[in-house]
This record gives structure tokens, sequence and C-alpha cells, in this order.
């Protein structure tokens, strides 16, 4: 019953680690803020739920971002946001 009790709570943890860790390997590094959905987003430093919120919102009411720092355009996403994250933030393929 115990070793049952610990594979449980591996099996847990690898889960719980492969959720926060596949959308960041599966773009290869790369979060394209055009399309990517809210977990993706999370993955951002300095970018929690609520602000994934916020860019989806502003880009379906604003269209697509034009370039990664027009992130900063969606209240709240500043340039420390954007600096802290401009290495992965990508508009489209190779930009």
């Amino acid at each position: 019953m115990r070793q049952e009790k610990r594979r449980l709570v591996l099996l847990v943890a690898v889960i719980a680690f492969l959720s926060f860790t596949l959308p960041a390997l599966a773009s290869e590094g790369k979060i394209n803020i055009n399309t990517a959905t809210e977990k993706e987003l999370c993955v951002l430093k300095r970018v929690g739920p609520k602000y994934a919120k916020r860019i989806i919102k502003y880009r379906n009411q604003e269209g697509e971002f034009k370039t990664p720092k027009d992130i900063t355009s969606v209240k709240g996403i500043g340039l420390k946001t954007y600096e802290a994250n401009k290495a992965i933030i990508v508009v489209k393929d190779g930009n």
C-alpha cells in the first residue's frame, strides 16, 4: 500500500512538471503571443493567468501583435515584463 502511494505521488509530480514545461518545449522555447493559449502565456516571466487573459483579450479586440514589443500595449504589461521575455516572445515564425 505504501509503495502504491509513493507511485501515485510520483506520477502526480511528473504530470505537474510536464504541464508547465511542455508548452515551452513544444514551441522550442518561443512563445507566439498571437496564438499562445493562457497556459502557454503563463510560461512567460511576470505573467500569470490574469495578464495572460488580458493578452488574449487584447489580441482578440485589437488584432494580432505586429512586433513582440507590442505586448507592452496590454494594460499591466510594461517594459520590465517585455525585457524579461523578449528572447522568447515571437509574433510569427522567426520574429
